[in-house]
């Protein structure tokens, strides 16, 4: 049995593989197995790659194996340094950059793959000259998706790590612009595939009004849509890497890349659906700008608040027969997740109903909370999603905002005005008291003022999460 034919059946399994990891990240109780589903399976892809290089390398197979070894020991040495020092709240802004990463070996990809394998003109006709046009089809299409992942990744990076500004970037008739661009990609097309051996020019210039597009279009897109956006660079790289894999014709690597494009246009369409926004509105952008009360010179408060104490919120958990904790993103810049769940196990044994309430927004980040309370031991039983636990607020004795803003924010359904009007929310006004853990009175990330600090039963206590989550932990 020859080398290809082993690598061919070891590449099925590792499609297989990554098939039932993506099943089984669909449950928690299962993530755990799907995530090590995921590494074998990339186990396996990378030996048959670098068995198949070998095989077909043309240099000394010492030469060869030396510069992969080489690379593969700079890529883990990379990969494990941020593994261990990464924090859970810059997640969301690693993964961006992460995807950046598969947008510019698409664009390296496809440059190298028409620059090694040239031809002569799409346009000389029979069955080589429809080959030809094919391959460069891919190729410039390659190279397209993965300069717009490139910079939109390298956009929504620095949004994410407030390195930029998350407000969006509004330039006049950005919509025409973003049109022009795709128009003018189309006549740089027909230029590269009648070019013949000079197809570089356009393919360069593509690139750089590629490049330019995915830079504007995240850069138009606020920091509210950042949840989106990550999935939906997220489904662009896998595009981008299926692109790859036509490039080269690896089989593995155009499955690869399709489940992720489609697995990530799948969750950018629940997450859209979750916030009441349109894909498409979210691509053209400019959610948060100019939205909020304090942008439009409005009163920043609609009211007076009541401020309340650790030890006050201790006595109403004490009497409380049913509680919910929202966490949000404020809880995993306090690293609150550890006290909250040591609060939760002890008002459970307590004989206190005690739940999470989890927006499928929540954070920068899908499944953020999740994860957080999952590396806190919280059990899984106990962690419910918005359209589980809705109905029940109605009935709750307390419910903690921790960190949490526009998604509890009643606007979105009291306040048509509103920019979040219409996006499904977390009802806790419904019960009978809500605590919320602020720093400030400041507004969310969309720049949206919240009328819940203001209700009559809410009361702020402000401060560090963490450090108020163990005082309470202490009066209890």
């Amino acid at each position: 049995m020859s080398v290809e034919s082993v690598v061919q059946a070891v590449y099925l399994v590792a499609a297989v593989l990554f098939v039932l990891s993506l099943a089984g990240l669909s449950k928690q109780e299962t993530a755990r197995r799907g995530v090590l589903l995921g590494m074998t399976g990339m186990a396996l892809a990378l030996v048959a790659t670098v068995a198949l290089a070998l095989d077909r390398s043309e240099r000394p197979v010492g030469v060869t194996a030396a510069l992969i070894l080489f690379v593969l020991l700079v890529g883990a040495a990379v990969g494990t340094w941020r593994a261990r020092t990464v924090e859970m709240t810059q997640m969301p802004e690693l993964i961006a950059l992460l995807h950046s990463f598969v947008g510019a070996a698409a664009v390296l990809v496809g440059f190298g793959s028409y620059l090694t394998d040239p031809v002569s003109s799409g346009a000389s006709g029979g069955a080589d000259g429809a080959g030809e046009t094919i391959h460069l089809v891919e190729v410039f299409l390659g190279v397209l998706i993965g300069a717009v992942t490139f910079t939109g990744s390298v956009v929504a990076f620095g949004k994410l790590s407030a390195r930029l500004r998350s407000s969006p970037l509004l330039l006049p008739g950005r919509n025409w612009l973003n049109l022009a661009a795709l128009v003018a990609c189309g006549g740089l097309l027909w230029w590269f595939l009648t070019a013949g051996e000079s197809g570089l020019v356009p393919l360069l210039l593509m690139t750089l009004v590629a490049l330019a597009l995915g830079w504007h279009l995240v850069a138009a897109i606020g920091g509210g849509d950042m949840p989106v956006v990550v999935s939906m660079l997220n489904s662009y790289s896998g595009w981008a890497a299926a692109a790859a894999g036509f490039m080269l014709g690896n089989d593995l690597l155009i499955i690869t890349g399709a489940l992720v494009g489609s697995s990530g246009a799948i969750l950018s369409y629940l997450m859209c659906r979750a916030m009441n926004r349109s894909f498409v509105s979210v691509i053209l952008g400019g959610f948060g700008a100019g939205t909020s009360a304090v942008a439009q010179g409005l009163p920043a408060e609609q009211g007076t608040y009541r401020e309340t104490t650790a030890l006050e919120v201790a006595d109403r958990l004490t009497a409380a027969r049913s509680v919910i904790v929202v966490p949000g993103y404020g809880m995993a810049v306090a690293k609150a997740q550890y006290p909250v769940a040591d609060l939760v196990s002890r008002l459970t044994a307590r004989g206190t109903t005690v739940r999470f309430g989890i927006h499928p927004v929540a954070g920068r980040l899908p499944g953020h909370m999740n994860v957080l309370l999952a590396e806190a031991k919280v059990p899984y039983d106990q962690v419910l999603g918005m359209d589980e636990i809705n109905d029940d607020f109605g009935e709750t004795d307390v419910v903690l905002v921790i960190g949490a803003n526009d998604t509890v924010n009643p606007a979105a359904q009291d306040d048509p005005a509103s920019p979040i009007a219409g996006m499904p929310v977390l009802e806790v006004w419904q019960a009978r008291e809500v605590v919320v853990f602020k720093r400030s009175m400041a507004t969310g990330y969309a720049g949206v003022q919240n009328p819940l600090f203001f209700r009559e039963n809410t009361a702020m206590l402000f401060g560090d999460a963490k450090d108020q989550v163990e005082l309470i932990v202490q009066a209890l």
